[in-house]
Formats: structure tokens, C-alpha cells, sequence
């Protein structure tokens, strides 16, 4: 048994990242280890953050110890954690990264908690380089990175970004395990009842908050293609925008989509993730850059083939001819992919998925996590003090 702490994105924030950090609190919980969250009581600045609200309406994970602790831009907070998680004296600290904005918190206390001599500092990467760059970026990843002791990357993609920045340190790739903390499918029939769409109708998903980057605008393009026209099928949008939504509807107006394009754009909460998922035949990311997505995991979770676009580590969860079609970032190309889908394809996958789901189950991502906790240094293989009071050194608030 290890003592873990894992600091990042938990209940009450909402998110992929959230998610990602209870359930594999969850996991680690089942398979005997201490572990406990460690989450924001300020996340981000209210000014900084581009959707309607950093927070989930939901109930917290059962049975994960949630500790609101971090503040990201008062220093004096950051020793503060850093003294006391370094008093607590975990086995193993995981942190999260994705955002250059985090690197001086992060940084900061990574370096107080492994001045004790014992701790283990690893970083599971969602991205190395940011999506959206801007100045000082490569510099505030340069500190987080050198305030670490391992990486777990989920891509290559993401493991070539990061030796930007350093040729030796330990890195392991261990990919997006599935979501399987949304539920289980429910019945075509139930799910387009409950969205209150028309039966008849067949239906292609966009699914996740809208930027620049994710592309929405190619596919919109490639939904006005008089091959896709013909097959007579809608495209949902589910999620909230995170920047200007008026280009979008401007092209959509412009394109004449008007019968074709169904906007639910607002954050699409736990419980109605299966709906939307379990009334769509495909799922389609045209992203323009990527180093991976959650929203392939839940895609796989609902046994949801997909059209993915070679960019970033996408083409290797999504095999190509497999699981669905990994296109270029082209408008053209994605409106060919959906076309042969729909042209009598739509049970083609199904064995692939089944057969690749395999490779994204849970434990196959803690047992990355204590190779890389071995490659870096020696732990503890007898946990000192019991879970409980480990778990007490913050309760859930």
C-alpha cells in the first residue's frame, strides 16, 4: 500500500480533468492504496476563465477524500500546502498539468514536498505545450518540469513535446483510460426521446467545449457537402462555447444549415453525457491540433465509432479502419469519412471497439504510475500510519 495525493481539478470543479482525478482516486482506493485529492479552492480567476461557470452542480465521488486547498496565484497559499503536504510525508504526490498558468503554483509546492527526502513527485501531462501559446509559456513549463521527478504522458505526441525540455527524465505512456464513470448506454430510442429529437432523424456528435482549435468550423463545412446533404443526417453540438459563438452561427447561416445543425451549447452535465452519446451513430472530432481527448474515451465507453482527424496522438487511439477514420483536418476529407459511414458502414466497428477498449481500462494506468514511482526513486512498500489517518489530514469540503 502506497499513500498517494493526487493535487489537481476535483468536486466541486467540473471537467475531463476533474473526472480523471476521482475515478482514478477511485481506482487506486479499490486496489488498497491511501490516496486522497487535493483540489482548488481557486482554480482560476473568474476573469481568466472563458465558460459560464469552473463549477459542478453534481454530488461529489463517494468515497474520495476531497481537500479544497490550492489557491493558483497567492504565493503565501503555496507554502502553506507545500509545508503541509511535506509534513504529511506521502509516498507518492501526482500532479496535473495542462495549463502554463498552474507551472508557478505547481512548481512551488512540488519543490517545498520533495525537500523531504521521501516523497515521489510525478506529473500526468495532458499537454506539455499549450494549445493556445503565448509569451513566457516555455518558460513557466521549464520551472514546473524541473520540480518533478517523472511524467506519464498519454500519447507520443505528448512524450516528443516534453523532451523539449528534457532528454532524461523518466517518462512513461500510458493512454486515456476509458470514462466509464458516465454511466451505461441506454436505448437509441430513450436517448432521442429524452433530447427531444426526432426519431427518424440519424445523427452525427460534436461533443465537448468550443475552441478555435477543436476545429467545429470543418465540420460545419464539411456538413454542408451535397454528398452529406443527400444522406439527410444532423449534427449535434454539445457543449459550451469558450470564445466567440457568433462566427459559428454566421457560417452556419451562410452554409444554409439551418435543418441540419442542432446546438445544445451549454456544459452538458454527468448524467446527460449518455443521452447524447447513446442517440448518436458516430462521433466526429475535426480537430485542427491535439495531443489527446477525453472525449475519444467516452466515445469508446458507449461503443461510439469516430471520425478523428491526424493531429497530435489522435490517430493512436483511434485506429485507423478499426474504430473509425482518421482523416486530415480538411473539410473535404471529413465529409468523405461521414459519407462512407453512413453508405452502409455503421456496424463495421463494432468488433474493433470492442477488441481496442481493452488497452484503456484503469489499472492498466496505476500500474504506469508505480513503475514510474519505482524509476524514480525508492517508495515506501509499507504505508506509514493507516488510510484513515492519512485521509484526515483534509476532509472533503
Amino acid at each position: 500500500m502506497m499513500r498517494i495525493v493526487i493535487c489537481g481539478p476535483a468536486h466541486p470543479y467540473r471537467g475531463g480533468i476533474a473526472a480523471y482525478n476521482e475515478r482514478l482516486a477511485q481506482q487506486l482506493l479499490q486496489e488498497g492504496d491511501a490516496a486522497a485529492i487535493y483540489t482548488f479552492k481557486l482554480q482560476y480567476p473568474s476573469f481568466l476563465f472563458p465558460g459560464k461557470t469552473q463549477f459542478n452542480e453534481g454530488y461529489a465521488p463517494a468515497g474520495v477524500t476531497i481537500t479544497r486547498a490550492i489557491n493558483s496565484v497567492n504565493p503565501l497559499n503555496w507554502f502553506s500546502i507545500g509545508l503541509r503536504l511535506r509534513r504529511t510525508r506521502p509516498d507518492l504526490m501526482i500532479l496535473r498539468y495542462w495549463l502554463p498558468f498552474l507551472a508557478p503554483a505547481l512548481g512551488f509546492i512540488s519543490r517545498i514536498v520533495r525537500s523531504n527526502g521521501h516523497t515521489r513527485i510525478v506529473t500526468i501531462f495532458d499537454n506539455v505545450v499549450p494549445h493556445e501559446r503565448h509569451f513566457g509559456d516555455r518558460m513557466l513549463t521549464r520551472f514546473f518540469i524541473r520540480s518533478i521527478h517523472g511524467a506519464l504522458v498519454m500519447t507520443k505526441a505528448v512524450e516528443n513535446d516534453l523532451r523539449q525540455f528534457t532528454a532524461t527524465m523518466p517518462c512513461i505512456i500510458s493512454p486515456h483510460p476509458l470514462f466509464d464513470n458516465y454511466s451505461e448506454p441506454v436505448s437509441r430510442a430513450e436517448a432521442v426521446v429524452h433530447l427531444k429529437l426526432c426519431p427518424a432523424d440519424r445523427f452525427i456528435l460534436f461533443f465537448g467545449f468550443i475552441r478555435e482549435y477543436k476545429g467545429l468550423d470543418l465540420l460545419l463545412e464539411a456538413m454542408a457537402d451535397p454528398d452529406i446533404r443527400a444522406l439527410g443526417i444532423k449534427l449535434i453540438v454539445a457543449g459550451e462555447f469558450y470564445e466567440d459563438e457568433k462566427p459559428y452561427f454566421d457560417l452556419m447561416h451562410k452554409l444554409d444549415l439551418g435543418d441540419s445543425i442542432i446546438f445544445h451549447s451549454h456544459f452538458i452535465s454527468d448524467e446527460e453525457v449518455r443521452y447524447y452519446f447513446s442517440a448518436a451513430s458516430l462521433v466526429v472530432q475535426p480537430y485542427r491540433s491535439a495531443t489527446q481527448s477525453g472525449v475519444t474515451q467516452v466515445a469508446y465507453h458507449f461503443n461510439k465509432p469516430m471520425v478523428v482527424t491526424n493531429v497530435g496522438g489522435l490517430a493512436e487511439i483511434v485506429p485507423d479502419g478499426k474504430c473509425g477514420y482518421v482523416v486530415t483536418p480538411d473539410p473535404g476529407a471529413i465529409a468523405k469519412a461521414i459519407n462512407e459511414f453512413f453508405s452502409g458502414n455503421e456496424d463495421r466497428f463494432r468488433s474493433g471497439i470492442d477488441e481496442q477498449k481493452k488497452l484503456y481500462t484503469w489499472d492498466r494506468l496505476t500500474e504506469a504510475l508505480r513503475t514510474l514511482a519505482r524509476q524514480t526513486g525508492k517508495t515506501r512498500q509499507k504505508a506509514v500510519g493507516s488510510r484513515q489517518s492519512f485521509q484526515a489530514v483534509g476532509s472533503r469540503q
